[in-house]
């Protein structure tokens, strides 16, 4: 029976095809996820008379989209690697009850986001450095993006969840649909049509919408191992899976909000150091890196089922061995960003803007921002690792770690050092380094607590149970 079999190969297949079968449909998502806001922000970027301001109005949404997408991991994530392990576990009943929690609880947080945001839209977009002229246009964007957020959440939190149930196939292919529609939908909503900077906003959220209709129908399905419920009492909140799950995601959804706090405070140095242009070229520069770091959640996308499937089966040596695999080919991609940054900056940045002082800017930054690049896969790898194990404190510090401890502190210091936005920039791979030399002490420990496990031991000794 189609979909009806339990993934019992995440258990016995070679890691090395198992990481290529479920990492590469998770790449090729990430990477059209990638993609499919890099096209806004291409076609913004040349939006006639307006497109550099256009782009930092853009770059002035980031916080609050951030802001979305970690109450949306929150979710997803922490339902994901719950369904994952249970599955497992062979737990299929409540893998289900999960399932169903984890759509009451999107929607919830979807509608709340809109509410707040439709209500101060305005004070909070000039909080996250909005001036006068930019204004406007983050307004645009943004007012759509809020009234669709329900199905930004809905989406990414259920398609997250089609991959650890085994089909990360139609994951993929779900993602591709919506960024080649979006790449469709942009240029005639934006040229076509004249609706600007709002028309890329409504191109996302339709495209999103039709792929949220295709996953219901999988989940619906009464013949797959997970399944929606058809009746409405169903979908009442379980708190004690609720709060199982949420204390799984708090790792990524603070990791968010940490990014939200952090982006927020980039934007307002760089208005005050740099003016309305530094900040599009901020955007700009995080577009391009998001390429590659996409990829290596695309990675590490792969290695969440595979490690929480074994973990749960307490096979651990298969656990370390996905592990090991996934930090290596996550460093080969964060070379390569660091290779196009450093020596391709200038044609990279052109796909985005024709303004010469805005793509200098951007160059510039690109440079600076990437130096250790390198070492950010695997940091990345590392607190995903943790995660997939639920050991829910040490994912939530490393996820907080770069962020709020390091590279905050250098944002404001470095540039009222040097005098100059330069300072900004410079904060990044100083914030990297030492976050990863972190990362690497704890990532050490717990492989050799796991390397003193045999297969099919209690996991108790390493202080934490999914």
């Amino acid at each position: 029976m189609a979909g009806s079999a339990v993934p019992t190969e995440l258990g016995t297949k070679p890691i090395g095809a198992l990481l290529r079968q479920y990492a590469v449909p998770g790449i090729i998502a990430m990477t059209a996820s990638s993609l499919y806001n890099m096209v806004d922000s291409i076609y913004i970027g040349h939006i006639p008379e307006v497109g550099s301001l256009s782009m930092s109005g853009l770059a002035v949404t980031f916080p609050l989209m951030n802001i979305s997408t970690a109450f949306g991991t929150l979710v997803g994530v922490g339902a994901a690697t719950m369904i994952s392990v249970l599955l497992g576990q062979k737990n299929y009943q409540v893998a289900n009850r999960v399932l169903a929690n984890e759509v009451t609880l999107n929607i919830i947080t979807g509608l709340t986001f809109t509410l707040i945001t439709l209500l101060w839209m305005d004070p909070i977009l000039r909080f996250f450095g909005a001036s006068d002229a930019t204004l406007p246009y983050a307004r645009s964007y943004m007012f759509i993006i809020a009234l669709g957020n329900t199905v930004t959440h809905l989406y990414f939190g259920l398609n997250s969840i089609v991959r650890s149930s085994g089909n990360p196939r139609l994951a993929m292919g779900l993602t591709l649909f919506t960024v080649t529609s979006n790449a469709i939908l942009d240029p005639i909503f934006i040229f076509v049509l004249g609706m600007g900077i709002q028309g890329a906003a409504l191109a996302t959220v339709l495209c999103q919408m039709m792929a949220l209709f295709i996953t219901f129908r999988y989940f619906l399905n009464p013949e797959r191992f997970l399944n929606l419920p058809r009746k409405i009492r169903n979908y009442r909140v379980d708190w004690r899976i609720a709060k199982d799950s949420l204390a799984i995601g708090m790792g990524p959804f603070l990791m968010n909000l940490a990014s939200c706090i952090v982006v927020l405070f980039i934007n307002q140095q760089l208005v005050k150091w740099g003016g309305d242009l530094a900040l599009g070229a901020y955007g700009i520069v995080n577009r391009i890196s998001f390429l590659f770091v996409m990829i290596v959640m695309g990675f590490n996308q792969g290695m969440q089922p595979i490690a929480g499937y074994n973990y749960g089966a307490r096979q651990y040596g298969r656990v370390r061995e996905v592990y090991l695999k996934t930090a290596g080919w996550a460093t080969l991609v964060c070379i390569a960003g660091f290779l196009v940054s450093e020596f391709l900056p200038s044609p990279t940045v052109s796909i985005f803007t024709n303004d010469p002082v805005l793509h200098s800017l951007a160059e510039r930054g690109l440079r600076m921002m990437n130096m250790a690049f390198p070492i950010v896969g695997f940091q990345m790898v590392t607190s995903n690792l943790f995660q997939c194990l639920g050991m829910v404190k040490k994912s939530i510090f490393l996820s907080l770690s770069r962020q709020l401890l390091f590279l905050l502190p250098c944002i404001y210091i470095l540039p009222a050092m040097l005098e100059s936005e330069t300072g900004v920039w410079y904060s990044f791979p100083i914030s990297d380094t030492v976050a990863a030399l972190i990362t690497a002490v704890m990532g050490i420990v717990l492989l050799k607590k796991l390397s003193r496990l045999k297969d099919g031991d209690d996991p108790s000794i390493l202080g934490s149970q999914i």
